[in-house]
């Protein structure tokens, strides 16, 4: 049966649904002993670079999704003023986003690392038409770069998976290598290894797209079976097995290797999407919302953070994201201007292992500059002091004994300020505010000014 809807898609891609791009090259079929490409049912592509293999399909799943632009805004890093009209035109169209995945002679990149094969994707007729381009030498590299610089003009805006860090500057060099063929200029790049990273690492541990696909997309339900799917370290030996004459078919696992993961990372936009949309994340697990909660801290959006936290902790997280998670909130609830709601929050951490020296640091500066209780404030100072003396006495590390040291001595100076101002509270009740000193950051044991923090 999958055979049978492969050779239909194969049939399906040669409808006419758009104009052909701009650099479109002739097409014509394989040789008799050209065994990868009648394996691939492949064309053989010819341009003014000369030759290249061409795999052409159109597949049904997945469907084309409409991206909100809430989901832009938060993949773009925002809507700045300063992004060209052009830019923000050809974010606002899905219909301008290519889709591409590379696969290389090697993993480490360099001036040596070739792109032996090119798969791109983009939405069409309601779906994703998928070309990849294959060399069956090194001599036809910039025949499959020119033909991926005609398709970036006609569609500028780049999504990839871990593409900005591997993919698109491997491609960037052997643009610049030709000496002929310009490197294409991006509209816009969405790496979608950033979000699926903040959204599902937390539950999955690795967010590798194969493990996307198993435990976010339901690749089962989706119909897709990577059962026999290639090892992607194993990849650059079978390419070279190729060219040294070896067999072609485990150069065709490769090529289905990566037109799955085109599937996979079109897919993934409408997943990314519906979990960032304010509306659709009633039925999301609370580790993703969690993960949620603090990519959009990240991205500035703190008020649907603070709600999607909230949400988070309300479905049940496991004890230690439970603790981060109230801790999140708390902080996000103190940036409010919500100090009381805060202060409730960190009541609750306060005998927590893990997170109790920061929450009694900051109960001390809620009592002292909101409430008004030194005494209260003197309390929760000692208690943080004890915890902290306790947590050095326990560690091993020089590191975190050398945080917890200057830690330990910013609470001893809040300790002493406090008695002293109690003190004098007894002889004259109305006293000026005392200078800002040196209290807990929000990232861990750091002295920071009480300007920039209480």
């Amino acid at each position: 049966m999958a055979a049978f809807t492969d050779r239909f898609s194969r049939i399906s891609a040669l409808k006419p649904t758009r104009p052909r791009p701009s650099g479109a090259e002739l097409l014509r079929a394989p040789h008799a002993e050209d065994s990868l490409s009648r394996l691939l049912g492949a064309g053989i592509a010819t341009n003014r670079y000369g030759q290249h293999v061409l795999v052409r399909n159109w597949f049904s799943s997945p469907e084309y999704s409409e991206v909100s632009d809430v989901s832009l805004d938060l993949l773009s890093h925002g809507r700045d003023e300063a992004l060209s009209r052009r830019t923000r035109a050809a974010l606002a169209d899905p219909s301008k986003w290519l889709f591409l995945d590379t696969e290389t002679t090697g993993l480490a990149g360099g001036t040596g690392t070739y792109a032996f094969l090119i798969g791109l994707a983009w939405w069409d007729a309601g779906a994703l038409q998928v070309e990849q381009f294959f060399m069956r030498d090194f001599g036809e590299e910039h025949a499959i770069l020119h033909e991926v610089a005609s398709r970036l003009a006609d569609r500028p805006v780049l999504v990839t998976f871990n593409g900005k860090s591997f993919d698109w500057p491997l491609l960037e060099n052997r643009f610049t290598m030709t000496r002929s063929i310009a490197v294409p200029r991006l509209a816009a790049h969405l790496d979608l290894l950033h979000p699926a990273r903040a959204l599902w690492k937390l539950r999955l541990g690795s967010v590798r797209l194969v493990e996307l696909e198993r435990h976010v997309l339901d690749a089962a339900k989706l119909g897709w079976h990577r059962e026999e799917d290639v090892l992607a370290a194993l990849i650059p030996q079978h390419y070279f097995d190729y060219l040294r004459g070896g067999p072609a078919e485990p150069l065709a696992a490769v090529v289905r290797h990566n037109q799955m993961d085109l599937r996979g990372l079109a897919a993934l936009v409408g997943k990314i999407d519906a979990l960032l949309r304010s509306d659709a994340s009633s039925e999301a697990e609370s580790l993703d919302l969690f993960g949620l909660s603090r990519y959009l801290q990240r991205r500035g959006n703190s008020q649907r953070a603070h709600s999607t936290c909230t949400q988070a902790i309300g479905l049940g997280l496991p004890r230690e994201y439970d603790r981060q998670a109230r801790r999140e909130l708390a902080l996000l609830a103190k940036r409010r201007g919500e100090h009381e709601q805060a202060a409730k929050l960190w009541h609750e951490l306060a005998s927590d292992e893990s997170t109790g020296i920061y929450a009694c640091v900051q109960l001390a500066i809620y009592y002292e500059r909101r409430a008004k209780r030194l005494e209260s404030a003197l309390d929760f100072a000692r208690l943080a002091l004890a915890k902290v003396r306790r947590h050095k006495m326990n560690s091993l590390d020089p590191a975190a004994n050398t945080r917890s040291l200057s830690l330990e001595q910013s609470i001893l100076n809040r300790v002493a300020r406090l008695e002293h101002r109690i003190r004098l509270n007894r002889v004259s009740p109305a006293l000026p505010m005392a200078a800002p000193e040196a209290t807990l950051g929000a990232g861990g044991f750091v002295p920071v000014s009480l300007n920039s923090r209480e």
